[in-house]
């Protein structure tokens, strides 16, 4: 069948050379058309369910919102892990699912299953926001908007109104959100000596307030025989008529609002910031790509559309501040920049060998009929041009001229025993056809399994395992096909020429019967070079993923708890001016009041640094964040930290347990046997730290004799000092927009412990008594955020290192004294990147395994035989000496390039191998005795498989340097 593919091809050449133009026109279409992304796009089914509750405190949202929420989506099926993070206000619940889990039907079942709780809930908390996430959810563009002419408010309204709506209509575009700013909002900051005087409580006149002024629908009429609508406009048109409303006193008496206190349109008490190198306050917006576009593109149509924005508004100034497109970019560039290099470094070890341009031709032009056409099955599979794809395609360039050299090598030795090219290309096809067909098979054996691994890291290799699939079995198309055509058509014949080995071969041959007359010998040598290499990789350190260099660096700050908005930007600014002394760096954005992962609160904050690029600088990204360590050392009261895209440390494990006590005295002893050691930099546990709170504690009977309930209690105190909840808040027409109208006393009020238990609190009965009369008000500590994990408390403990991998550090982690003696009720849990690398490892371990099966079963059914496939296998183990030498050489750990490596290695082992013992079997079977088979077979194979091995060497050495951006991990 083999043969008769390649005769056929070489009698009637023009459909095959259709079918591969037909392909490759595909391939060109559908290369212009494929997105070009960091990495894969995942279909992660993650759902999130956030409940707000104004004023709430973490401790009662945990158990009246969060053990609810939990509970309610435990049961689902195919639950993986529940996290639940609870700042001041708001619990926000993600569950992960099991990746086999559809997404839709987990959004669905979760939202039933919370709207069963609903009644459960506080009647306070607003309506649950129940949303898929999108886990690949980072901001590819962020831009400043500056105006002279405009306020911080206008400012924030023009990015909400204007900015957003121009961007969110664009091609790719998922969504668009704005950093900093401030939002418009009418304040009645009402007297509270005034209140007490007239018996009545801020929370009295929001609610008259909500009832007055709004505008209501009436009904319909029917007038004069014409059919009306009836509107109800009752909402104030200016702010002077808002202060002329009327409020309703006690006995029948009523106010003006403006006498109550001050009227004023201004902005909501920020609760965030956003400054660029601790000069201006800036207002930026941050771009998001939908899931399956093209980040090039969308950076294409966002910059095009902020210049139309530009050109329309002459007074805003909109500048690019955040671009990680240009990372990813270069990395695509780089990777194709790194193709082509190795594609032509294949070609020079092919000419340098065959001497004969035709030949070199021939073998070649597989890498274009290959690559070309295995674009057009990557858009048909929805994959994209990112890291993890482009590496597959680089690293296979030295593999796809394989076929092509093996056949054209074949060819040509046919040719020199005298034979016209035709009839040549016809034997040698023929002959080299199992071969060639086994090799490509094995091959696409070890590399598909990789695409089912299980987990994110299954998520991301998908596209790996089948890229280098899909475009080996290309090359097979061309080497069955073209490469038997070519040689028959462009090849000249050769003069009969009486090979003669030289002093290198003759040497080979007498070593090599050397190893067959002593094959026991020979046997265990084998083994005691497996075993020596499968020790001394015992002894290597295992990391996940290289350290990048790509310009960006993002920093977690936290301040203690209790800080003011304030304090928090005096810290940063002096934070920024530190880290602006160092050369290197270009700008700094500081996001205040929240953190890398999005968590609002006012104690972090957030810092996205831009370095000079790779090309302009002499440090690696790594050696600058040592520096920038060094000067937020000096900070005091500041702890700081650097992340990852996904918001993770580089080393982070969990305590989780029932046991709080027990849970933190964990916690300190590991936080303090890790600053210990010198090789965990920037130690800090994310954990709820107590606050100082203000506790109030009503007295039942007192409180019972007046009427008054602790939720009367609780709204008046909420409404005193921060305002109602946002939809129970009045709204003022401002024409284009409802702004919320927001009644709380005056600020020095708040700051005065006596005005706050002074405030009025008004009892069913309509008497109002003062806040002391019915409670008892103390200070008192309180955490200020709690996470928790599987429905138990969590807290995490990360750290970044200095001069170890991940694999060591989790080591020196599991070896402290705590650590062999855990608490009661205290487990601890590895996460983060260190629980990902566990997850590749163990799935390419699973991936490799079965992928060797897979390919024994294919060179069974290929040989016939049960006996010479364990022949080609046993080769396997002897390669990983060579790994664990260029490993050490190199000073790199096992990590996933490595395994990718790895893979690549046993495929390239097992071509070698099926050549030979190919060879000797065709051989065998022509009555030539066992040994000189086995030897000619070495003799004959040794030319194609030195100069298959040197190309793919060549073809892979522009990746191994790393050049380029994104080339720390190829």
């Amino acid at each position: 069948m083999a043969a008769n593919f390649s005769a056929y091809s070489i009698r009637r050449p023009i459909p095959s050379i259709l079918l591969f133009m037909v392909l490759c026109l595909m391939g060109v279409v559908s290369f212009m058309q494929l997105p070009v992304t960091k990495f894969p796009n995942i279909d992660v089914p993650v759902i999130s369910t956030t409940v707000t509750q104004s004023g709430a405190a973490p401790a009662e949202l945990e158990t009246q919102v969060a053990k609810r929420v939990e509970d309610a989506v435990a049961g689902i099926t195919g639950v993986k892990r529940i996290i639940t993070t609870l700042n001041d206000g708001r619990s926000n619940t993600v569950i992960e699912f099991q990746l086999e889990v559809n997404t839709e039907k987990a959004l669905n079942d979760v939202k039933d299953a919370i709207a069963k709780i609903r009644a459960d809930l506080p009647r306070t908390v607003d309506e649950p926001i129940i949303e898929k996430i999108d886990v690949e959810g980072q901001a590819i563009l962020t831009y400043t908007v500056a105006s002279p002419t405009m306020t911080l408010e206008q400012l924030s309204w023009h990015v909400d109104d204007v900015v957003k709506r121009k961007l969110q209509g664009a091609k790719g575009v998922g969504r668009v959100t704005r950093v900093g700013g401030v939002e418009r909002e009418i304040r009645i900051t009402l007297d509270p000596d005034r209140l007490n005087a007239l018996a009545i409580t801020a929370a009295d006149v929001n609610r008259q307030l909500r009832a007055t002024n709004v505008d209501l629908a009436g009904g319909k009429g029917e007038i004069g025989g014409q059919e009306q609508t009836i509107r109800t406009l009752g909402g104030a048109r200016t702010i002077a008529e808002l202060a002329a409303t009327k409020i309703i006193l006690p006995g029948g008496r009523d106010v003006r609002l403006g006498e109550l206190g001050e009227v004023t349109d201004v902005f909501e008490e920020p609760r965030s910031f956003a400054r660029l190198n601790g000069e201006t306050p800036v207002v930026s917006a941050q771009i998001y790509r939908a899931k399956g576009a093209s980040d090039y593109d969308v950076k294409n149509v966002t910059v095009a559309r902020m210049a139309q924005l530009a050109a329309e508004n002459p007074s805003v100034t909109y500048t690019l501040i955040d671009d990680s497109v240009r990372v990813t970019y270069g990395s695509y560039r780089s990777a194709m920049t790194t193709l082509i290099e190795g594609a032509l470094l294949a070609v020079v070890v092919v000419f340098i060998f065959l001497r004969d341009w035709r030949a070199t031709l021939i073998s070649c032009i597989a890498l274009p009929l290959s690559i070309i056409p295995t674009f057009w099955a990557m858009e048909m599979m929805g994959f994209s041009l990112n890291l993890v794809s482009t590496l597959a395609i680089t690293l296979v360039t030295g593999i796809l001229v394989d076929d092509a050299i093996v056949e054209i090598e074949n060819i040509v030795r046919h040719m020199r025993m005298g034979k016209s090219p035709y009839k040549a290309a016809m034997e040698a096809a023929d002959e080299i056809g199992l071969a060639v067909i086994a090799i490509t098979f094995t091959i696409v054996a070890i590399f598909a399994p990789v695409s089912f691994m299980g987990g994110v890291a299954g998520q991301y290799f998908k596209q790996f395992g089948l890229v280098v699939a899909v475009a080996v079995l290309f090359s097979l198309l061309v080497a069955r096909l073209i490469t038997p055509m070519m040689a028959a058509y462009l090849m000249r014949p050769h003069n009969h020429v009486e090979e003669k080995d030289g002093w290198l071969m003759r040497a080979y041959a007498r070593f090599l019967g050397v190893t067959l007359r002593w094959r026991w010998i020979t046997l265990i040598a084998g083994f005691g070079i497996f075993y020596l290499s499968m020790w001394s990789a015992s002894l290597l350190p295992t990391g996940f993923i290289p350290p990048e260099n790509s310009g960006r660096v993002v920093l977690a700050l936290e301040l203690p708890p209790g800080v003011s908005l304030e304090t928090q930007r005096k810290k940063t600014d002096e934070a920024v001016a530190r880290i602006r002394e160092i050369p290197e760096v270009q700008q700094v954005l500081i996001i205040g009041g929240a953190s890398p992962t999005g968590q609002r609160e006012v104690r972090k904050s957030t810092a996205i640094i831009q370095l000079t690029p790779r090309g302009e600088r002499k440090k690696k990204q790594r050696v600058i964040e040592g520096e920038i360590s060094a000067k937020l050392a000096a900070v005091p009261d500041m702890r700081v930290w650097y992340v990852n895209e996904r918001g993770e440390r580089e080393l982070q494990v969990t305590l989780v347990g029932t046991n709080l006590a027990n849970l933190q005295k964990v916690t300190a002893e590991m936080e303090g046997a890790l600053r210990r050691d010198p090789q965990f930099r920037n130690v800090a546990s994310v954990a709820g730290i107590e606050r100082p709170e203000i506790i109030v504690t009503p007295r039942v009977e007192e409180a019972a004799r007046f009427g008054i309930s602790t939720d009367a209690i609780s709204e008046a105190v909420r409404v005193a000092t921060i305002g109602d909840v946002g939809p129970a808040l009045a709204k003022f027409n401002a024409g284009d927009r409802l702004i919320p109208i927001r009644v709380q006393i005056d600020e020095d009020a708040r700051n005065d412990l006596r005005y706050v238990q002074s405030m009025m609190v008004t009892g069913t009965g309509g008497v109002s008594v003062p806040l002391s009369a019915v409670a008892d008000i103390t200070f008192g500590q309180g955490f200020s955020s709690i996470e928790r994990y599987n429905r138990v408390r969590q807290v995490k403990v990360g750290t970044d290192l200095v001069g170890i991998t991940t694999g060591e550090g989790l080591e020196k982690i599991m070896a402290l004294p705590i650590m062999k003696n855990l608490p009661e009720g205290v487990q601890l849990l590895v996460t983060g990147d260190a629980e990902i690398q566990g997850e590749v490892f163990a799935g390419f371990a699973k991936a490799m395994g079965l992928g060797l099966l897979i390919v024994f079963g294919v060179l069974v059914l290929l040989f016939g035989s049960f006996f010479h496939p364990i022949t080609i296998m046993l080769s396997l183990p002897l390669s990983i000496g060579g790994v664990i030498i260029a490993l050490v050489v190199t000073n790199n750990p096992i990590s996933m390039p490595v395994v990718i490596g790895i893979l690549m290695l046993l495929g390239i082992v097992t071509k070698n191998a099926i050549m030979l013992v190919d060879f000797a079997v065709e051989s065998e079977a022509r009555g030539v005795p066992r040994d000189e088979a086995i030897i000619d077979a070495g003799r004959k194979r040794a030319r194609p498989i030195i100069m298959t091995t040197i190309a793919m060497v060549a073809g892979m050495l522009p990746s191994a340097y790393g050049v380029g951006d994104g080339g720390e991990f190829r």
